[in-house]
């Protein structure tokens, strides 16, 4: 805001620069306004051309795009390719095998060195019994397909350890408000709102004044189960307890929508030119012959009724009417571009899921070395993230409510831990391993872990945790190898220098 003189201002408009002016009631205040640009975006301009490609495209918040009516599709139609269509399972199946793996092992990180291995013993232990792995698995599989998983953290009396946690899974259909659609009198009833005035409940989950989960609203029965269709009881779970896992793709977003959903509309095209070039195929098949003549109309042929059958003997002669000609179709099907549209389709399905083709199509027929290393790099990478993503979400409260269970019962953990746990606001300091990824060539890899040690440019813990080993656990088990080897007599060096010998062989 400046003063201007308004009169000799006006003398020096120009036609190029045009200032437009406000004034007060005084006419001492002129607002100068900033000249007027004209750019555009070519992705901004709807023609005739895009109009139809557009035509979804909405301003709808995150919340507002995947509501419970979107997200119910969603997950309809994703768990049915995933039943239905032999590539979703093994891609769906093949992420969660090699995300969880066998399980994740824990390593405490304390300087109780004692205390640490009696807790990474009896937290493994009580994993084995809750079957940790393969619910972990489970969640995997329904993030894919149905975009979240839920578990609630609860009490389970049947289980065979001191400490009676238990996860327990529930479908997403579960986690709802009840009576977002009809309350139990019937009547409708709208959301809840906080003390702004802004919506706190977005389906089934209610949120507290500064936006964090506070409460979970769970129906005690899966609203797809026939027995209890008209039944609507459910229970409130404290945010504490519940294990909520998703990708939340937008700011704001509240739930998940599937992850292979931008492929759906991909699965259902594979499926569908797979039916239509079978049937095409059987088609032209089933019609073996054809009679046709070359005479004029009502010529010398014999007369025949148009579109008649003629049944015909396999591997016999037979005679044909005066004037006709017996014509065999040949079966063009499958065409030769059926192979190369499938992996096409394959591969863009894959993508949405950083999975590269081979994998996808479990086919590496087409690969060499390089290439088979470099696709699996962006796949390796996105593995790592949902092992820390799914450590931070799931695993860390797990081990966190297991030890405040765990740290409860008399005589189960070293009474130092009791010190620990009143200290630590926070999970004492630990970190998880996963199931490493095997090599290609484990001969140059080693040569390469080897060259890298000898540089300094990594650390044995480093090297034993791509292999999803702990690297205490390992030496220790080294060093009693060779403990028993010198009593036994046995050389290692001898055994080193043999191996290194039929390396150098076989290059």
């Amino acid at each position: 805001v400046k003063t201007f003189d308004l009169k000799s201002k006006a003398k020096s408009l120009r036609t190029k620069d045009m200032w437009f002016f406000g004034k007060n009631k005084k006419n001492k205040i002129i607002h100068p306004a900033a000249r007027i640009l004209r750019a555009r975006f070519d992705a901004a301009q709807t023609t005739a051309d895009n109009q139809r490609h557009w035509a979804n495209a909405d301003s709808l918040s995150a919340d507002s795009a995947a509501n419970i009516d979107v997200r119910r599709t969603l997950r309809n139609r994703a768990r049915y390719e995933v039943a239905n269509n032999s590539y979703a399972r093994g891609i769906v199946s093949t992420l969660a095998n090699d995300v969880v793996g066998t399980g994740p092992r824990l390593q405490m990180l304390t300087d109780d060195d004692r205390g640490n291995g009696i807790i990474e013993s009896e937290f493994m232990n009580w994993a084995s019994q809750i079957r940790l792995a393969q619910k972990l698995r489970t969640m995997r599989m329904a993030r894919t397909s149905d975009g979240e998983a839920f578990g609630i953290l609860s009490i389970n009396r049947n289980l065979n350890s001191p400490v009676k946690l238990d996860l327990r899974l529930v479908e997403a259909d579960q986690i709802t408000t009840p009576w977002s659609v009809f309350s139990p009198q019937g009547s409708a009833v709208s959301l809840k709102t906080n003390s702004q005035g802004q919506k706190s409940i977005v389906d089934g989950i209610e949120f507290d004044q500064f936006g964090n989960p506070a409460f979970y609203y769970v129906l005690k029965n899966h609203p797809g189960s026939v027995s209890v269709v008209f039944e609507q009881d459910y229970s409130i779970v404290d945010a504490g307890s519940m294990i909520h896992w998703f990708r939340a793709d937008r700011p704001g977003q509240s739930r998940g929508v599937p992850e292979i959903t931008p492929a759906l509309p991909l699965f259902a095209q594979l499926r569908r030119y797979t039916l239509a070039v079978i049937a095409a195929a059987e088609t032209a098949a089933d019609f073996a012959a054809v009679l046709y003549t070359d005479s004029p109309a009502n010529g010398e042929a014999a007369n025949l009724e148009p579109m008649d059958v003629v049944a015909l003997e396999k591997r016999m002669a037979t005679t044909l009417p005066d004037g006709w000609k017996l014509g065999q179709i040949e079966a063009h099907q499958p065409t030769t571009t059926y192979g190369e549209f499938k992996n096409q389709i394959l591969n863009e399905i894959a993508r949405c899921l950083n999975m590269p083709f081979n994998i996808a199509a479990c086919n590496s027929s087409g690969y060499n070395y390089a290439s088979g290393r470099l696709d699996h790099q962006t796949y390796y990478k996105s593995i790592r993230v949902d092992q820390a993503d799914m450590a931070l979400v799931i695993l860390d409260r797990i081990l966190q409510a297991w030890l405040d269970e765990a740290i409860l019962i008399s005589d189960y953990l070293p009474l130092s831990w009791r010190t620990i746990m009143s200290r630590c606001r926070a999970t004492p300091c630990h970190q998880w391993f996963w199931d490493g990824t095997e090599h290609v060539d484990p001969a140059k890899e080693a040569k390469a872990q080897q060259m890298r040690l000898a540089n300094h440019t990594t650390t044995l813990a480093d090297e034993y945790a791509k292999q999803g080993k702990d690297w205490e656990v390992e030496l220790r088990q080294r060093a009693r190898e060779k403990q028993l080897m010198n009593e036994l007599g046995i050389s290692q060096q001898t055994i080193t220098t043999s191996i290194l010998e039929k390396d150098d062989e076989s290059e």
